[in-house]
């Protein structure tokens, strides 16, 4: 979604005279009454450039958090400040590090006090195509996922909304920032958020060798091992029926059985939604950067994509609640070795990003 902008559909049949002086009163009150409206109309449109591959379309872009180049300045040094946590130790990029893709590389996260968390921290790549964060969905958009961990007392730490907004009040640099970013409102944890998301949604895969090869012509892009794994990955894998799209993923959930067999099992969805029908579903991840991505599964466990390709051969883990779409594949080892290869022509760029030299005192 695009931002709503405002002026469309203005009529026209009003004298030229009133319309010079209504609109000369109406800024002169602005500046007088509402000097943030001044503020806001100082900002810069940030320019998010897709790479090849990404459609714009399906950019997720709320109305009332409109990409600005002053958010995304702010939003990055939010997302690598470790202040913002209890002891000061934890940043978003401690579980989401550039180098590793915007994962942390551990079967599950580790927050303050070195606490482990029960889940494999996802991507924060092409995050811009999401609504529903999370591998279970439970937050609706990118800005509550970006400011949820920072209540969770395994990951930063924090005692409540107030705390986090404390700790960044008490860094002024961060306020004339926010100033540029919001005009002369009070810091809250809604400004936080749309910061932070507005930071993630910068972050894009594309322009991979899967991409130059079907939609660049590149002929040498992709070696015929890989494309013989895209040809089992449409058909015999049966992996389209879950990632699908331009950025392999339906954004969904399923049960695909992974740590069903434990007796205090993650429940996933359910949790979120109380559907008995939604026990064991996780959401599909992206496959865009799957094979810097390890390791994988919503708990860690498979280390390479071997591993993963292995599990869903056999059909994942039975249980009353296994979705429809898994089941046996009967894959030769030929044809995992084949869509291995292609997974990693999904490996783009886009996402490369510098930490923050320095932060606001």
């Amino acid at each position: 979604m695009a931002s709503i902008r405002v002026g469309k559909g203005i009529p026209v049949i009003i004298d030229h005279f009133a319309v010079h002086w209504s609109l000369s009163v109406g800024l002169l009150l602005c500046v007088i009454v509402h000097p943030g409206i001044v503020e806001a109309q100082t900002q810069t449109e940030f320019p998010l450039k897709l790479p090849l591959g990404l459609e714009q379309d399906s950019l997720v872009i709320p109305e009332d958090n409109p990409l600005t180049e002053e958010k995304v300045v702010l939003g990055k040094l939010l997302f690598f400040d470790t202040r913002l946590s209890a002891n000061e130790t934890i940043a978003c990029a401690s579980c989401h590090k550039p180098p590793l893709a915007f994962t942390d590389g551990q079967p599950v996260s580790t927050g303050i006090h070195r606490q482990q968390g029960g889940r494999s921290a996802p991507t924060a790549i092409n995050r811009v195509f999401s609504t529903a964060q999370f591998w279970d969905g439970r937050a609706a958009t990118l800005e509550a996922q970006s400011v949820g961990p920072f209540g969770n007392p395994v990951e930063h730490g924090f005692a409540n909304d107030e705390a986090l907004v404390a700790a960044v009040q008490a860094i002024d640099g961060y306020q004339p920032l926010f100033e540029r970013a919001f005009g002369p409102m009070p810091v809250t944890v809604d400004l936080i958020g749309k910061a932070i998301a507005s930071f993630q949604r910068t972050l894009l895969s594309g322009n991979s060798p899967y991409d130059r090869f079907s939609q660049a012509d590149e002929a040498g892009a992709v070696s015929e091992a890989a494309q013989n794994g895209f040809r089992v990955f449409l058909g015999k894998g049966q992996c389209l029926r879950c990632h699908s799209g331009f950025n392999f993923t339906d954004e969904r959930f399923h049960n695909l059985g992974v740590g069903w067999e434990q007796d205090d099992r993650d429940l996933g969805r359910y949790d979120v939604t109380n559907d008995p029908e939604d026990r064991g579903k996780f959401k599909t991840p992206t496959l865009r950067e799957i094979a810097r991505t390890a390791p994988y599964m919503h708990d860690g466990r498979f280390a390479t994509l071997r591993q993963v390709i292995d599990f869903y051969d056999q059909g994942g883990t039975p249980n009353p609640h296994l979705d429809i779409a898994i089941k046996p594949l009967n894959l030769t080892e030929q044809e995992k070795d084949d869509l291995v290869e292609f997974l990693h022509t999904l490996n783009g760029e886009g996402w490369e990003v510098e930490p923050p030299a320095t932060f606001p005192k």
